[in-house]
């Protein structure tokens, strides 16, 4: 079997490749930035050391953590409509799963960026006569998310990675797009692997600026 890639232009890429890595892109920026959101106050939750908040925040990570996440995609793109009684998109079942499932993930980075804060500088907020919500607000989050940021950013390239799942309920992201050209074409060996190397070429580029940020931020401490 001889390979061809002969068949790829520009009206094929506009029409099915730039539209599934557009809405990749746009996922994993929603889900990075509600999965941030919802994880801090998780993380929050859970170092309240109010028992209600800190079990209940405890039960959603390690649950979330312990199920794939092609399982949770599939549950509330199946389940949610049988339970309300209307479908759901793929797309909007895709964003909200994401954002529920990624929560779990940064909220424990979160909460390893707010413990690694000294005790001091709280203390020291506190001595100013700051509340406990303007004390996290103003001193401890802003330097729990720079401490954090590589990080953070690492698992949005992971997120990245993780959109091409979305082709189990038949969201139109960038894998779905390679395979609908592919198939359309009958040439789905040379899509798969085109496919393959957009991923790396993306991640690849993205993880060398998180280096490179990480080598900074290591400069200014």
């Amino acid at each position: 079997m001889s390979l061809d890639f002969s068949f790829y232009n520009w009206g094929i890429i506009s029409n099915y490749i730039l539209k599934g890595l557009y809405f990749s892109l746009i996922l994993t920026v929603v889900a990075t930035a509600g999965g941030i959101l919802f994880g801090t106050l998780l993380a929050l939750m859970r170092l309240s050391g109010w028992k209600p908040l800190t079990i209940s925040a405890t039960i959603y990570v390690n649950g979330m953590r312990s199920i794939p996440l092609v399982m949770v995609l599939l549950w509330f793109f199946l389940l949610v409509p049988f339970l309300i009684g209307r479908p759901v998109g793929a797309e909007t079942a895709a964003v909200v799963t994401f954002i529920a499932f990624e929560a779990a993930y940064f909220s424990e980075i979160m909460r390893a960026g707010i413990q690694s804060i000294p005790r001091g500088q709280v203390f020291a907020g506190q001595a100013m006569g700051m509340t406990y919500g303007q004390n996290m607000r103003l001193v401890i989050l802003p330097q729990a998310f720079r401490n954090m940021l590589p990080v953070l950013l690492t698992q949005t390239i992971i997120l990245f990675q993780d959109t091409s799942l979305v082709y189990a309920i038949g969201a139109n992201d960038l894998l779905k797009g390679f395979e609908v050209a592919g198939t359309n074409l009958g040439r789905p060996v040379e899509s798969y692997l085109l496919a393959t190397v957009s991923y790396l070429v993306v991640c690849f580029a993205l993880s060398y600026l998180v280096k490179r940020l990480h080598r900074k931020i290591a400069i200014i401490r």
